[in-house]
């Protein structure tokens, strides 16, 4: 049998810690908190919107685990009739219950053109959901 040096054993060690640590991003501690782009997986439209209203939509969607909370609705308008938005949360780094949790965000669009408009819901890897909204005169 051979024995291993100390040398050897301490570049073990070192090559153990840096893989353990390249698995949790920018040094996360238990209790930090980092905001995360979130999936859209539905949309609830109401109906009967005019140029006066105040349109608003109310996304849906599943967290993995019990250490997100669903934060803001950011929306950009990209041109005329297509709204793109992005719903965040504050993910808390910790122990986390691994349950499916659903979440619901009212977003506000304002007061909107008569016509159709596309909104865009991105997931934060380029895909997205996408639902029309047309408003009356």
């Amino acid at each position: 049998k051979q024995h291993m040096g100390v040398t050897k054993m301490k570049k073990v060690l070192i090559l153990a810690a840096i893989s353990m640590i390249w698995n949790f991003p920018a040094f996360a501690r238990e209790g930090d908190v980092r905001e995360k782009v979130v999936g859209v997986t539905d949309v609830y439209i109401p109906s009967g919107f005019d140029s006066g209203s105040d349109v608003f939509v109310v996304a849906n969607g599943l967290f993995t685990n019990s250490c997100y909370q669903v934060k803001d609705a950011k929306v950009k308008l990209l041109d005329s009739g297509i709204h793109e938005v992005t719903v965040t949360a504050n993910f808390t780094e910790g122990l986390c219950l691994a349950v499916m949790l659903p979440f619901h965000k009212e977003v506000q669009l304002g007061k909107l053109s008569v016509g159709q408009h596309v909104i865009r819901f991105m997931n934060g890897d380029g895909t997205y959901l996408e639902r029309k909204v047309t408003i009356e005169q």
